[in-house]
């Protein structure tokens, strides 16, 4: 096996199978918060002075509360007899079997790694923005959600698609049943058949007012015939520069100066249902705070966004198959997305758009098709530099189209000669590329240099990028 991939399917529930996925997302939610409750007395007891063992990690945390779960203060009843006496009688949680204890796992599984992410984060380990330590779920504010591993017993996994006794377009899930979906499971089915592919979790959430299951699956390799070939490492031909923009989402161009794809229909869904959504939140601020008809207010508005990122996704994932399809070698600018959208003027075109998304979903197909995308450096003047005779010239600003070079008097599309300059960094460079999997600076020196350089600045490592395995995001 050599990747990770979700399917996701759009639920069909019955009423009362809504009402026991609400149940199970309420204990998923019920046990992320028991859990933290029992680090954060862990911890107080820990800072007054006692030695106390805080659960950390999943495992723990997940000892913790199966003691917990079963102990008297999940549950106790008091019971009198006819002579008076009283008799405390433990147990436990009284809801617990009806719910599959998986679900109460995966949420202690979550808080561990919430928890693990606050320590790296907090001793400069984890790369990104500082992350906080973890707080409790709000009923209210919480996507109902929770996860459920798959298990084999007796040759019969825990979770099936497309069982027998359900119908083909129906997923199985333990404690919960059949659950019939829209979509078809032809494809999953086919690749869990033959052995290409095995189910590791099952992941329901609920978006909108409508339930969706993921299924994550450990899949293999794309077929030869469907991977790029293997270049040689001598070669350092084929890149193709790919920028992104807001008059066309994409142009892409390879060394030579052909353009070999240009999108300039993006669908721009928010834009369009910008009007919708105007009226729908209008609606939302004059319904009566707690009211029915304001929580239908705001349900009808969540549907409207989920729209919108349904449109900008399927569109994202169709231009990502046309480049990885046909190009092995990609390389796209280090856009800092974040610090865009404080461009109060552009921050809405640069969010409909999605260049981050794209990116990431070009990543991902291009490791899975054997391809190579390396992010060119994010001050790369790839913009203002000219692509006949590399002169670097003044900024340009957005209502200049036409890039025009006052050295040569080169002419191009301003896109074009963006991507074109990516394409010639990258072979360049293309050798000296940062390898993703290193977190932090590392001192590329020899044994004998290594310790008398100690205290000279230290330079990240250079190496050759080679395609790696996807690892679900």
């Amino acid at each position: 096996m050599g990747r990770f991939t979700a399917f996701r399917f759009t639920v069909d529930p019955s009423p009362l199978q809504v009402v026991v996925l609400a149940r199970h997302a309420g204990a998923s939610r019920f046990a992320f918060n028991q859990c933290l409750a029992l680090v954060k007395e862990a911890l107080d007891a820990k800072r007054r002075g006692g030695s106390v063992v805080v659960p950390w990690s999943g495992f723990d945390l997940i000892n913790a509360f199966n003691s917990w779960k079963c102990s008297a203060a999940a549950g106790r009843r008091f019971v009198v007899d006819a002579a008076g006496s009283v008799e405390v009688v433990v147990t436990g949680l009284s809801w617990r079997a009806r719910v599959c204890q998986q679900v109460c796992e995966e949420a202690a599984v979550d808080l561990g790694r919430g928890l693990s992410a606050w320590a790296e984060s907090r001793r400069g380990n984890r790369p990104g923005r500082r992350v906080g330590f973890p707080t409790f779920k709000r009923k209210t504010r919480t996507r109902p959600s929770f996860r459920i591993r798959c298990t084999t017993k007796a040759g019969r996994t825990s979770i099936r698609i497309g069982d027998p006794t359900a119908g083909p377009r129906s997923v199985c899930l333990p404690k919960i049943g059949a659950l019939r979906v829209r979509e078809d499971t032809r494809r999953l089915r086919r690749m869990i058949r033959t052995g290409r592919a095995h189910i590791r979790y099952a992941t329901v959430s609920c978006r909108a007012g409508r339930w969706t299951i993921t299924v994550t699956v450990e899949a293999a390799d794309l077929h030869p015939a469907r991977q790029h070939p293997p270049r040689p490492d001598a070669d350092g031909g084929g890149w193709v520069g790919v920028d992104r923009g807001l008059a066309a989402l994409i142009v892409a161009a390879d060394t030579t100066g052909r353009q070999v794809l240009r999108v300039d229909d993006a669908p721009r869904p928010l834009r369009t249902a910008l009007p919708r959504l105007r009226r729908l939140s209008r609606q939302v601020s004059r319904k009566q705070r707690g009211s029915r008809n304001r929580a239908e207010a705001v349900a009808r508005l969540a549907q409207a966004h989920h729209r919108v990122a349904n449109i900008r996704r399927h569109f994202l994932h169709k231009v990502a198959n046309r480049l990885v399809k046909t190009h092995d070698r990609l390389v796209l600018e280090d856009l800092h997305t974040a610090g865009l959208l404080r461009n109060r003027r552009l921050a809405a075109a640069i969010s409909d758009a999605g260049w981050a998304d794209l990116a990431r979903i070009i990543g991902y197909q291009q490791r899975w098709r054997g391809g190579q995308t390396i992010p060119a450096p994010r001050w790369y003047p790839s913009t203002k530099m000219c692509s006949a005779c590399r002169t670097v010239g003044p900024a340009l600003p957005l209502s200049v189209r036409i890039f025009g070079c006052g050295a040569c008097g080169h002419t191009a599309d301003r896109d074009v000669n963006a991507a074109v300059n990516l394409a010639v960094w990258a072979e360049q460079h293309h050798a000296q590329t940062r390898d993703p999997e290193v977190r932090g600076p590392v001192i590329n020196a020899s044994r004998g240099t290594a310790l008398a350089g100690a205290h000279a600045p230290v330079k990240p490592a250079l190496v050759t990028e080679e395609p790696c395995r996807h690892e679900h995001p």
